[in-house]
């Protein structure tokens, strides 16, 4: 008989590269550190040798380790798409598109009803993602991801969608006159909406520091409040409750109701470190329900400052 790796230790390994942390790859796995851990042990158990090793920045691959990891990543999507052949030979009415759930509650739900009027015989089932873990467990026919700039060229599988700028916006209430402000030095007296954990490093264009170093402006001030997903920051900037920094896609209806205003010039946007792509399992590619719905969100019009 054949002897075969440890699964749930290949599982724990690529989430653990990916994350250079076995801390957030078990947040992602919905396991316990130890639990990942000792996945990993069962696995260089299997191997005969070390796969990952710990740095002052992370964890990072062992020369096995970065040997696996390229026969990996190919061998998992490979898998994944084990679902969507059998989904390709019989395909359920319903299409299954996954997003996060900021793109859906800001973006797509507001659209999804002209596709059904270009499309009333492709009814679509929306499931929100609670990250890629999610992403590559569920039986998806489409998915919207907000992926790093380097994977987003066109393939056989995947589009890139829109190129996203951060800038910060808030309630007309804070603005008067609802204008950018012509003296940007105001910004030090407006309350600031926070995203994410102090330190997380989630792209420069995230973090206050680097627009107040941009202004001039010294330092900021210390946030009061975080919040840990970019749409309930931008729920308390809805709300009047101070400045938020925001992806174009996410603010672009709410700007053009005038229920959120710009609060710098355009000159002073962010292109984002991520885009946004659709994607879909290369099984699934001459399904006509998935052509239709890529083509139609391809056709969305590009917004001003994306």
């Amino acid at each position: 008989m054949r002897s075969f790796p440890p699964f749930d230790g290949l599982i724990a390994f690529e989430a653990a590269l990916r994350h250079a942390s076995v801390t957030r790859a078990s947040a992602e796995l919905g396991l316990t550190q130890s639990a990942v851990s000792h996945r990993l042990r069962k696995l260089e158990d299997f191997v005969g040798m070390p796969l990952l090793v710990r740095q002052p920045g992370g964890l990072s691959a062992t020369a096995a380790g970065i040997a696996l990891s390229n026969e990996l990543a190919g061998l998992l999507d490979r898998m994944a798409d084990f679902r969507a052949l059998c989904r390709a030979a019989a395909p359920p009415p319903a299409l299954k598109v996954g997003v996060g759930a900021a793109l859906a509650d800001y973006w797509l739900v507001r659209r999804l009803p002209y596709f059904a009027e270009a499309h009333p015989g492709i009814p679509v089932e929306l499931v929100i993602l609670q990250g890629d873990a999610h992403a590559r467990s569920t039986d998806l026919d489409v998915t919207v991801l907000w992926q790093p700039t380097a994977g987003s060229r066109a393939t056989s599988t995947q589009r890139l969608l829109f190129r996203e700028h951060i800038y910060p916006v808030c309630h007309p209430r804070l603005l008067p006159g609802r204008r950018p402000l012509a003296d940007i030095t105001r910004l030090r007296s407006l309350p600031l909406l926070h995203k994410g954990r102090a330190g997380e490093d989630s792209g420069v264009e995230w973090s206050w520091m680097t627009w107040f170093e941009r202004l001039g402006l010294g330092r900021p001030p210390p946030a009061d409040i975080r919040f840990a997903t970019i749409a309930t920051a931008i729920a308390a900037a809805l709300a009047g409750n101070g400045i938020v920094l925001a992806r174009s896609l996410l603010v672009q209806d709410a700007l053009k109701d005038g229920r959120l205003v710009r609060v710098l010039p355009q000159s002073w946007d962010l292109p984002s470190s991520k885009t946004q792509i659709v994607r879909w399992p290369a099984a699934m590619a001459q399904d006509r329900r998935v052509k239709a719905f890529v083509d139609w969100v391809l056709r969305i019009p590009k917004i001003p400052g994306a």
